[in-house]
């Protein structure tokens, strides 16, 4: 089963997905156009706590031992998620436990220039050493990775003093005070999530709160669009949808209105036309029937035959006028007076009325079971449901008629033990003079209008009409009508 999105959920999605895209662009264009890099953006406000941490450290080691150096760096270790070591300038372990960090954290003092020369001896000093031929000056903070195993160092120069008791503090120490992280991205001493969360529900916010007024607008108008379209199908030409946009949508609901009521002039005038036809030929058809039954008595017994086949004709042709006639006064009956009916009443009456002696019909309706409904409408849809059941499957098996709440409505059920409709023309046959494959022939068929006048009555008694196939065979009609309520 495909899984559906509505339609607002969609279109923020979109929106968020063209500000990610705008977000995107902005970084790429900055990258190349301004130099920004990302990572030192990020690493900006770390380096500016390992260069505090670090000062806080060279500040509490005079008042400790060398011999518990190695405890105050456990300390440290413990509450920064890093690993922190003790090195001299020249990379010789002074604290922590024994590590070997890469050469490059430790640059050290070009050789000065010989007399008579301009430029230093040696090799040039490294990229990451400040421009000058002395040591990188206090709080200079560098970088490096390794791999096997993958770790990320850093390396502050602080000043220790070694006797902070003299008087003027004593001579400082040249110290590096080395950081070892094993991540960067998921260190939250280097990215603090928070903030980047909480700007991000902003943006969230502030786009909801522009988008989503207009997308509800949208999508509410285009519901009831879908709602009355929706009627509309189901032959319910009443509906009114509100014009109060001057946009597309507001010419759109406008159009839709004007459709309904254009399909229910032309709806209506055609059940008026078959209903005035119908009425009109119950006349003559009437005046054949009288007139074939004085030329049925005056007949030689060579003509019988062919006056018995003219009767036969002229027996289905009224048939088929009555059914018209009463899909025609069905179809106008949306304005029919409702009115509490008895509903076992009215199914012994309809079932007592189409039953043959080959078909075995059980009822099952609770007595005094009052529903909300218009008498003849109401009998004339069970007889018709189980006068359809008796001609297709009264040779299959027992007919079953039977009644049952469900929430404010009574649901009463045909079922029978026939071959059944097939699944897509289960819509269809409550369509007027649609008939299945199968039921095409006169002699088992009818015009087709049977359910589709049950739809009809049903309608006008505000109530529904389905139809659904049985396991392992069989059919299965279901009428909902209103109960009426208790006083």
């Amino acid at each position: 089963m495909t899984r559906r999105f509505s339609l607002w959920l969609k279109i923020l999605l979109v929106a968020f997905l063209n500000l990610s895209l705008l977000l995107a662009i902005f970084f790429v264009v900055a990258r190349l156009q301004f130099r920004l890099d990302l990572s030192s953006f990020l690493l900006a406000p770390a380096r500016d706590r390992m260069i505090s941490v670090s000062h806080l450290l060279a500040m509490e080691l005079p008042n400790v031992s060398r011999n518990r150096w190695d405890i105050v760096l456990e300390q440290y270790s413990s509450t920064y998620p890093a690993e922190l070591f003790l090195f001299d300038r020249d990379g010789s372990q002074l604290a922590g436990k024994q590590v070997q960090p890469p050469k490059r954290l430790f640059p050290r003092r070009p050789p000065p220039p010989e007399e008579g020369e301009s430029g230093p001896h040696g090799p040039p000093p490294p990229e990451h050493m400040p421009a000058g031929h002395g040591p990188p000056p206090f709080g200079f903070i560098n970088f490096e990775q390794t791999t096997n195993p993958n770790y990320y160092w850093a390396a502050v120069r602080v000043p220790v003093l070694e006797n902070p008791g003299e008087r003027f503090g004593g001579r400082p120490m040249d110290i590096r005070v080395v950081w070892r992280f094993n991540s960067i991205w998921t260190n939250s001493f280097f990215f603090d999530y928070k903030p980047w969360l909480f700007t991000v529900l902003l943006i969230a916010l502030v786009s909801v709160a522009c988008w989503l007024p207009l997308i509800r607008s949208l999508t509410r108008t285009i519901s009831a669009m879908t709602r009355a379209t929706g009627q509309i199908a189901e032959g319910r030409f009443e509906v009114q949808l509100p014009v109060n946009r001057r946009d597309e949508l507001g010419r759109l609901s406008d159009s839709i209105n004007q459709m309904a009521q254009r399909l229910s002039s032309y709806v209506n005038g055609q059940r008026r036309f078959l209903g005035d036809i119908a009425h009109e030929l119950c006349a003559p058809v009437a005046r054949i029937q009288m007139s074939l039954g004085i030329l049925e008595q005056r007949s030689s017994d060579t003509m019988q035959p062919y006056v018995s086949t003219i009767d036969e004709e002229v027996q289905h042709m009224s048939s088929l006028v009555n059914e018209l006639l009463s899909f025609s006064k069905a179809s106008l009956g949306a304005s029919a007076a409702l009115e509490p009916v008895n509903l076992a009443e009215t199914v012994a009456r309809a079932v007592e009325r189409e039953r043959t002696p080959e078909a075995d019909i059980q009822v099952a309706v609770p007595e005094s079971f009052f529903v909300t409904a218009q008498p003849d409408y109401l009998f004339r849809s069970v007889s018709n449901v189980v006068r359809n059941a008796i001609r297709y499957a009264a040779a299959d098996g027992p007919i079953e008629v039977s009644a049952r709440q469900v929430d404010a409505q009574a649901v009463i059920t045909v079922a029978d033990h026939g071959p059944g409709v097939p699944a897509a023309e289960l819509e269809e046959i409550l369509k007027p003079f649609y008939r299945p494959e199968g039921a095409r022939q006169r002699e088992t068929g009818g015009a087709g209008l049977g359910l589709a006048i049950v739809r009809s009555c049903m309608e006008a008694c505000g109530g529904t009409v389905t139809c659904r196939n049985r396991s392992p065979k069989g059919f299965i009609v279901e009428l909902r009508i209103p109960i009426q309520p208790s006083a």
